[in-house]
């Protein structure tokens, strides 16, 4: 499990498509904003949610099986009972990375995933994490945790 500020970088680093389980089209809930920050950041958000046919102005399914491209990251909005059949559908997708937000813990759904080979990431929320890791909460005087006189670089762009 990935638990350090290097991994967490290098999994934000990598990722391009972030498929968000749970994405509601309420603007005032967290699995919103943290999705629209990331599209904001330049990742390929995919609203994965039975409820709507879209969200964000991005197409939504109903499933992580029913999206038709490749996968980088599954970001769960989901309670932590739910993760064990989302570890297996982020399996099944070839996603490379579980990562369940904050509150959501279940080892077993990580165990799974890892002897899967994914990358897994636990009660972290993946907005947050960008923010510390690459700048974002400096700003507003969070204790960022990096000691350094320059602003780290963001991730590359995707293209």
């Amino acid at each position: 499990m990935i638990d350090d500020a290097d991994g967490l970088r290098r999994v934000l680093a990598s990722t391009r498509t972030i498929a968000v389980v749970g994405l509601s089209a309420k603007w005032h809930r967290p699995s919103n904003f943290a999705a629209q920050y990331m599209l904001d950041r330049g990742y390929r958000v995919i609203p994965v949610n039975p409820m709507y046919t879209s969200v964000l102005g991005q197409p939504c399914y109903p499933s992580l099986e029913a999206i038709p491209e490749p996968v980088d990251m599954v970001d769960c909005f989901r309670r932590a009972e739910e993760m064990p059949a989302l570890a297996e559908a982020a399996i099944a997708i070839g996603a490379r990375c579980l990562w369940m937000q904050l509150g959501v813990i279940n080892a077993a759904a990580a165990a799974r995933a890892e002897a899967a080979g994914l990358s897994v990431v636990m009660d972290r929320c993946v907005k947050i994490e960008y923010a510390r890791l690459f700048g974002g909460l400096g700003w507003f005087g969070v204790n960022t945790g990096v000691i350094s006189s320059k602003r780290p670089l963001p991730p590359p762009r995707p293209s």
